[in-house]
């Protein structure tokens, strides 16, 4: 068996159809569907069973000798808006904690979401070694309930055999759509383009970045899934390569070529629309992202990520432009 957390949401899913496109379908999910539109990222998905958030450490599962191959843990709260750090560190830090315990445990090959979030501004750079992440200050709650897993799994004398911590960069692609503010600017854009005509895009607050080129790392889902399947199997081979890595693209791009090239890929001319960022962001905006992946790079030379166009045009084309926007097996 396999065990995916979150498994009804974004990235989530998309691991449940990556493995089935490997031919597994022994998977356990476990989320909340709750009242929204993620029960669809799973429709046409094969799986043994569906276990809610609150039920899933008393599952028999735990209780099976080699019960379970491996754990993708993506379940959390990953709105970076959220206020209530109380909510955060229950369900994002104590809740990721507890499943790093049981794969120790129980030796079962582990990867969790952690985030680049936990960079903040950026000051100590982007790199993902262990010994600078300690001196990390992410920028706002959501960021400081992910890096709290990360100083605790390095703390720990005993780990899973196989472990491995993910930082996601800035993640788009299909299986998205239930995100609402929290979707990626593809997403938001390509809604925007086809209703309106434009893309509003925030001013840039700061004298260095004119608007729209303001740099984040953009990542495309398929890619980010792929890694963390191949990590896993390279990790069960060499079990030294445990560890944090970053998963961007190591480039990063602005703004304005995400759009351009989403406004492309729907054979439009781009029309962008500036306006003022809310005060309330502001203090915990990041200018500038790009993801080190020498790490990566090393424990998997064969990987190469999607250029920013393809991937945009992959997702636009193939995905937001069907009738059938979701994947499926």
């Amino acid at each position: 068996m396999i065990l995916v957390t979150g498994a009804a949401g974004f990235i989530g899913s998309v691991i449940v159809k990556q493995l089935n496109d490997k031919g597994h379908e022994d998977i356990i999910l476990c989320d909340h569907f709750e009242s929204g539109d993620k029960w669809k990222n799973l429709r046409g998905l094969k799986y043994d069973s569906f276990v809610q958030v609150e039920k899933l450490f008393d599952h028999p599962i735990w209780k099976k000798p080699a019960g379970l191959k491996a754990i993708y843990h993506m379940g959390a709260c990953s709105d970076t808006t959220e206020l209530d750090m109380d909510f955060l560190y229950e369900n994002n830090t104590q809740y990721t904690n507890q499943l790093l315990t049981l794969a120790t445990q129980k030796n079962i090959p582990i990867v969790y979401a952690s985030s680049a979030a936990t960079y903040g501004a950026g000051e100590q750079g982007y790199v993902d070694d262990h010994k600078g992440i300690p001196a990390l200050k992410p920028l706002n709650k959501y960021g400081y309930s992910k890096q709290l897993s990360d100083e605790w799994i390095l703390k720990q004398k005993k780990k899973p055999k196989v472990w491995f911590g993910v930082k996601f960069f800035n993640v788009f692609g299909p299986n998205e759509y239930h995100k609402g503010k929290m979707s990626s600017v593809v997403y938001q854009s390509f809604n925007q383009i086809r209703d309106v005509g434009e893309v509003k895009l925030f001013k840039s607050h700061r004298p260095d970045y004119k608007d729209g080129e303001q740099l984040r790392d953009f990542v495309y889902v398929k890619d980010v899934v792929r890694a963390m399947i191949e990590l896993i199997e390279a990790g069960k081979k060499k079990p030294t390569l445990s560890g944090i890595y970053n998963l961007g693209t190591g480039e990063a791009r602005s703004f304005h070529d995400l759009v351009k090239a989403t406004f492309t890929s729907m054979d439009l001319k781009p029309r962008i629309h500036f306006i003022d960022m809310p005060l309330e962001l502001r203090n915990q905006y990041q200018y500038y992202t790009q993801a080190e992946m020498g790490k990566l790079k090393k424990a998997l030379p064969k990987f190469k990520f999607m250029k920013l166009e393809d991937a945009v045009n992959d997702y636009v084309r193939n995905h937001l432009g069907q009738a059938e926007q979701y994947l499926s097996k």
